[in-house]
């Protein structure tokens, strides 16, 4: 008797085969059989007219402290997430001193550049731990609902070995490099499952600096490599600017140090400019023969470009700098809106100046109306230019900022603002969908669990699979390949192959999904956090089931009492190889 039989479910079982009409059984967490089965089991789930497919895997997630304390690492419940990998851009809590200074430290690096509450952070993290392994060791504590895995963060490390001197960014001693490559190799020998580190001058901590290695020298990067071939396990993964002056250099140290060590590199692929969109074709390139020479490069691209979401409870919006808005952020939600909707108050905001901060991100959020898209109720992520805030307000006969202001006032002051500030110059996802088509890409930067007050993408898979296989006009994915993508792709890409595909033997994570009303809803901010902490949250209609290890972890949005999801300890064989 099998444990669960999933019954006549359209299956797309994650390797890009056609879908077929079938029952998959389960048996002790994994796929036991496929087809049309006539055997009993404990329990049965219908899923006549509805699509069955692996769970998804989200590769790029910072999750590390809340995975600490919310067993669903929601919102990734709420989207088929059954698989996230926390630990990226070189960011975590571990290891750590145990110190107060020290754990404040790391906890101000993340809320700067991640946009994760810290009083949340200080609220929810126990600190139980001081080392990596130990830190896996109370991740591996806790019930859970869906399945984890952490890499090693460089921030942490040289934190951690170089104290002040590491998080200034000086130069790393040979004695540091070592010390700093033996504790990512008990890391990864503890079960993480890579290293990550980040180059880009994005990543900023409130004293306007660099976090910690973003200058490392090709030393410290390649004796951390080293250690990783030595071990013969782990990938890299690395965040960068692509300078148009250095790009090829550093893609060039990346095919050596992948050739060298033969490990995987993972690095994150976008472009913030239309004339850095030539690079990116060069880029994946560059890749296409690099991999052709033996290095395993994997550049991992979003479904969506780079952006964020505007509203008045959140962190930015177009008056976010003006001094009449600022007394209004010790309101509540309620009296900041009250307040909002007043003429007066109205009429003072837009008759200040457009301010500036001196940071062209921050001051593009202020004037870049051309680019900020009104969301909906029913999130449109690919409007075109005529359907800007500044293309509306011009034919409204009124300014951008008050047509923008009178924007955020609706759904109660619930409504948001898109503003893809980087990629989106086409004013379509057609770039999105060449990045995605490329052989060496995977989908990625969900960024699952930051950028609190400004972004929730953890809905890229349900968003992958609703609009570029459904509702798109404009090339689309079919659904074998939507679905192949985030779950065969992305799991290999993180050397999980015991999960992503519905076969015999693998792990039976799966979505029972409504495809034809499968939609992300309109985000809206909660104040859901430790310590009343606030995000910009994100659900989705459409998911009848999601299980973890065979068991039903969400039905139709709902969260379940089971907690068959685990800490996922280093690289993982499919069956068949095992």
């Amino acid at each position: 008797m099998y444990d669960l039989i999933i019954k006549n479910g359209r299956i797309v079982d994650g390797t890009g085969k056609d879908a077929f009409v079938g029952d998959i059984a389960i048996q002790d967490g994994v796929v036991a059989e496929i087809g049309q089965i006539s055997g009993a089991a404990k329990k049965e789930l219908d899923a006549t007219g509805y699509l069955v497919a692996p769970g998804w895997v989200d590769t790029h997630s910072h999750m590390d402290g809340q995975a600490t304390w919310d067993p669903f690492c929601s919102p990734a419940n709420h989207h088929g997430i059954t698989t996230l990998v926390m630990g990226n851009c070189g960011i975590g809590f571990a290891p750590c001193k145990p110190t107060e200074l020290a754990h404040q430290q790391l906890i101000e690096v993340v809320e700067d550049v991640e946009d994760i509450p810290g009083t949340a952070l200080v609220e929810g993290i126990k600190w139980n731990w001081e080392t990596f392994p130990e830190y896996l060791d109370a991740l591996d504590e806790i019930p859970r609902a869906i399945n984890i895995a952490a890499q090693v963060p460089h921030c942490a490390i040289r934190t951690y070995v170089m104290g002040d001197r590491g998080a200034n960014n000086e130069r790393a001693t040979p004695e540091d490099v070592e010390a700093m490559a033996k504790l990512v190799g008990e890391g990864i020998d503890a079960g993480g499952v890579g290293f990550t580190t980040s180059r880009t001058e994005l990543h900023k901590t409130r004293n306007g600096l660099s976090m910690p290695g973003t200058y490392s020298e090709e030393d410290e990067l390649f004796g951390i490599g080293k250690k990783i071939g030595e071990l013969g396990k782990g990938f890299y993964g690395m965040v960068s600017d692509w300078e148009d002056d250095a790009w090829r250099d550093e893609m060039e140290w990346m095919k050596r140090l992948s050739i060298e060590n033969k490990c995987r590199f993972n690095f994150v692929l976008f472009y913030q400019r239309a004339d850095q969109w030539d690079r990116v074709k060069e880029q994946l390139e560059f890749v296409r023969q690099a991999n052709s020479e033996g290095a395993q490069l994997m550049a991992h691209v979003g479904a969506r470009p780079v952006n964020v979401l505007m509203s008045y409870h959140g962190t930015v919006h177009p008056f976010f700098l003006h001094q009449n808005f600022g007394p209004l952020m010790l309101l509540s939600p309620e009296e900041r809106i009250a307040k909002l909707n007043d003429p007066e108050v109205r009429a003072a905001i837009l008759a200040e100046p457009t301010p500036s901060m001196g940071i062209e991100t921050a001051d593009r959020m202020v004037t870049d109306f051309h680019l900020m898209y009104e969301l909906g109720e029913e999130p449109d992520y690919e409007q075109s230019p005529d359907q800007s805030i500044a293309a509306k307000a011009e034919a409204a006969g009124v300014t951008p900022q008050e047509y923008a202001y009178d924007a955020l006032l609706k759904r109660d002051g619930k409504a948001m603002i898109y503003f893809p500030f980087m990629g989106y110059d086409a004013g379509n996802l057609d770039r999105q969908f060449e990045m995605l088509s490329d052989e060496n890409s995977v989908i990625s930067l969900a960024d699952t669990g930051a950028h609190c007050g400004v972004l929730s993408d953890a809905s890229m898979p349900t968003f992958l699979l609703s609009h570029f296989t459904r509702d798109r006009k404009r090339q689309r994915f079919s659904i074998e390949q939507a679905v192949k993508m985030h779950t065969h792709d992305t799991a290999r890409a993180v050397n999980l192959s015991d999960r992503g595909t519905l076969e015999v033997g693998m792990r039976a994570d799966i979505n029972v999904i409504d495809y034809d009303n499968l939609n992300v809803l309109a985000p809206e901010v909660i104040y859901d956090l430790p310590a009343g902490g606030k995000r910009v949250f994100q659900k989705a209609d459409g998911y009848k089931y999601t299980l973890v290890s065979g068991e039903v972890i969400m039905h139709d949005g709902i969260e379940t009492d089971a907690r068959p999801g685990a800490l996922v300890r280093g690289a993982k064989q499919s069956p068949a190889v095992a």
